[in-house]
């Protein structure tokens, strides 16, 4: 795959009151703080009073435990709010993938019901859902616009959804 030296492209503008609630992860690249058995992978966003972006992942650990990790996400400025940077707490550092990193909106239907979120380097990647299932077409065509973008999908990750919900209600 070749190199790509300009940055990925993100959304022009994101509603960030629109973007709030749960999301299902759909798929990932690998990352060390997320195994590969990890399932029913959520991130759920509520927006806090101070203006940030509280960030509540969880997931089922290969025995089928409750994982969570709590951060926040501050919007860059000039982004249209489709630059986030997240931070996580100290006592949820168990599977996430950095203590401080970039999140950037690449791709959002109308809707709000399907994203595309990644980090400039082209490390990390997610595929969100509102529902914890997505049409095949829906999915190709989302991680179409992955790799236009210099993703290398090649260890892409879909991630199980077992019907045992972990998200917050």
């Amino acid at each position: 795959m070749p190199v790509h030296t300009t940055e990925p492209s993100t959304v022009p503008s994101v509603d960030l009151a629109r973007y709030l609630g749960t999301w299902y992860e759909i798929a990932r690249l690998p990352m060390r703080h997320e195994p590969e058995d990890y399932t029913d992978i959520t991130a759920t966003y509520s927006l806090q009073p101070d203006g940030t972006v509280k960030v509540d992942n969880r997931a089922r650990d290969g025995k089928g435990e409750l994982q969570q990790s709590v951060g926040e996400a501050t919007v860059v400025d000039g982004s249209g709010n489709a630059k986030l940077e997240v931070s996580f707490m100290p006592d949820g550092l168990k599977w996430v993938p950095f203590t401080k990193g970039d999140y950037w909106i690449l791709r959002l239907d109308e809707g709000y019901r399907t994203a595309l979120v990644g980090s400039p380097d082209r490390k990390y990647l997610w595929l969100l859902a509102r529902q914890p299932t997505l049409a095949e077409e829906v999915r190709h065509d989302f991680l179409d616009s992955a790799r236009g973008q210099g993703y290398d999908l090649a260890e892409l990750i879909l991630t199980q959804h077992t019907g045992r919900p972990v998200a917050s209600p």
